[in-house]
């Protein structure tokens, strides 16, 4: 199931995707909660305009999960601030080097992550969506935190959709610039799986619904310049950004 977040006549509701348009839905949440899958609460709406499909509390980064990287992955916090929806323009900042796009899996956490492990991990996750760490790599050399590299404003394009369905074992992940693809990976070519680095933030802090961990992009960014389209795409979901 396609699952998101949209406002409808000025209120925000959980929907489902649907050929017709978005359908509202109770929460996605509470029946995961209950292992079931969300009621229809109306019609299709075509007036649905489309919002990140979650809103976090805590937002992970995950550093350091290439094949370069000689220590071992580390977590970061990103602000929750940051986050926009898809076809949302975002203005590259001119004051900060160059902009990377990092085309990522985003995991969005499904209930309390206490007792979460490796082996137990998708029992946590509600599901996958796009998303794209937008970066400013020139500041890393006075920036070791990571703080003023991630901090511009709509700096963390999320969604459309969170795909209920995805293999966080082998869901694929493509990055597009203009159109043109950039990379094209897949999460099973991370050096570090996406259940490990869930239960190495688990161990460390708790996560809740709605939650969300970037999973990194050790194989799938791209310079952009202002004026570039960036799609990400992970699984069924194609998340859209212009620039400005």
């Amino acid at each position: 199931m396609l699952i998101g977040r949209a406002r409808i006549g000025g209120e925000i509701v959980d929907v489902r995707w649907s050929p017709d348009g978005p359908v509202p839905i109770g929460s996605p949440f509470a029946a995961f909660a209950s292992g079931t899958l969300p009621v229809d609460t109306g019609a299709p709406r075509g007036d649905a305009v489309l919002l990140a499909p979650a809103d976090p509390g805590v937002l992970v980064g995950i550093a350091q999960n290439g094949p370069d990287h000689v220590a071992p992955v580390q977590a970061w916090l990103k602000s929750p601030r940051t986050v926009v929806a898809s076809g949302v323009a975002v203005r590259l900042r001119r004051d900060a080097g160059r902009t990377v796009a990092e085309g990522e899996i985003a995991v969005v956490i499904g209930r309390d992550t206490a007792g979460l492990t490796a082996q137990t991990a998708e029992r946590y996750v509600l599901g996958v969506t796009a998303v794209n760490d937008l970066s400013s790599p020139d500041r890393a050399t006075v920036d070791v935190r990571n703080f003023e590299s991630k901090s511009g404003i709509g700096y963390t394009p999320l969604g459309p959709w969170i795909d209920t369905a995805a293999d966080i074992d082998r869901v694929a992940l493509r990055l597009e610039i203009d159109g043109a693809a950039v990379a094209e990976t897949d999460a099973a070519a991370l050096p570090v799986p996406i259940r490990d680095c869930l239960a190495y933030v688990a161990s460390w802090t708790p996560l809740g619904p709605g939650d969300v961990v970037m999973m990194g992009a050790p194989f799938s960014a791209g310079e952009v310049r202002p004026g570039e389209r960036m799609d990400v795409v992970v699984g069924a979901v194609r998340l859209t950004t212009p620039t400005a």
